[in-house]
């Protein structure tokens, strides 16, 4: 018997349709890199991270390389949160040991100059995912996605991960001047997602990875309207993939996120409770998440069980099963083998 269409389509985009399934679709952020040898393997060929990420064909290798060991329903294309302010104009480079260092932020006005030529300048990231979608098979989905504007803001205005103290402050003290570097973020971001998905990508998602501590009015003007802008922008050109926000640490804000955000799904972060994930599915949101990092690299009994609670609250869906932040590098690889089966019931390969 021929299976109905909606059976055709890959799981995680039936999730974000709304269904409820027989298990939920599982993924992991950061699923593809440091954990993984043959990632570090395949990182040694590459002169420099941003070079690695603008080299499609190695991109799209880091991209399968977990396709090939756990049975996850996506796959997320490698890339990173800040190759936009670069594509803007503004340098940036990784320290070795420390992370990312931006240049001091241009002018805005030269920033908004170069929005039309920074999609241009992504198209590497366009490739990679042509790449990784001629492979991957069929019933298993594709992820574009962005840096949400303030994370990447934030990124831009201290030159470095912080605790964002100082961009919190140029938000009060600078409001003319942050309001116009996000519709700078807005629309590149929006060009950007509306390019992933042309190439391939057929779900997006806004990491706002650093949502936390913001007062209310704050969140609204940084975080809720930019997300919202961004969907609009990327609908108007007439891309109909969902979305998936996650505004990370957001915590009581999250509803408000969800009910102003036309998001398709809404990520959580470890600290989601139970009773939050149940209003946002009765809300008529997928949620995902929000399994603690740390207890997947800790492993054990407590990850067993925390495991069987998260499928148990949440599982009658729509859930996307994932963590609340990205794999860390020194997770063991048995413990990813051994959560994605237990999710999916499907043997792993986990040999190191």
């Amino acid at each position: 018997m021929t299976p109905a269409p909606d059976q055709m389509m890959p799981r995680l985009l039936r999730a974000l349709a709304g269904e409820t399934l027989d298990r939920p679709p599982v993924w992991f952020m950061r699923q593809a890199g440091r954990s993984l040898p043959e990632y570090r393997e395949l990182r040694a060929k590459a002169p420099d991270f941003i070079a690695f990420c603008h080299n499609p064909e190695m991109a799209a290798e880091a991209t399968l390389q977990p396709m090939r060991r756990f049975p996850f329903d996506a796959a997320i294309v490698f890339a990173d949160i800040l190759l936009i302010p670069r594509a803007l104009g503004q340098d940036v480079w990784f320290e070795a040991g420390e992370g990312p260092r931006l240049a001091p932020l241009p002018p805005i006005a030269a920033l908004a100059e170069q929005i039309e030529a920074s999609t241009g300048r992504l198209a590497d990231i366009g490739e990679t995912l042509q790449r990784v979608r001629a492979e991957l098979e069929p019933d298993r989905a594709l992820i574009g996605f962005a840096g949400a504007p303030w994370t990447v803001a934030t990124y831009m205005i201290e030159g470095r991960g912080s605790d964002r103290a100082a961009a919190r402050a140029f938000a009060y003290a600078e409001p003319k001047a942050l309001d116009a570097l996000l519709e700078v973020l807005v629309e590149s971001t929006a060009r950007y997602l509306v390019m992933q998905a042309r190439s391939g990508a057929q779900a997006l998602k806004l990491f706002e990875s650093w949502a936390e501590g913001l007062a209310e009015d704050v969140f609204e003007r940084v975080v809720i309207a930019p997300h919202a802008a961004i969907v609009e922008k990327v609908r108007a050109a007439g891309v109909t993939v969902p979305f998936i926000g996650f505004p990370r640490g957001a915590g009581a804000l999250v509803e408000a996120y969800a009910e102003a955000v036309p998001v398709e799904g809404v990520a959580l972060d470890t600290q989601a409770t139970a009773a939050l994930g149940r209003r946002l599915q009765a809300q008529g949101k997928t949620i995902q998440g929000a399994l603690d990092n740390l207890l997947l690299r800790q492993g054990g009994p407590a990850l067993d069980a925390r495991v069987e609670q998260l499928l148990e609250q949440w599982g009658k869906g729509p859930y996307i099963f994932n963590l609340g932040h990205g794999v860390l590098p020194d997770t063991p690889i048995a413990h990813i083998a051994r959560v994605v089966e237990r999710v999916t019931g499907r043997h792993t390969w986990a040999d190191a």
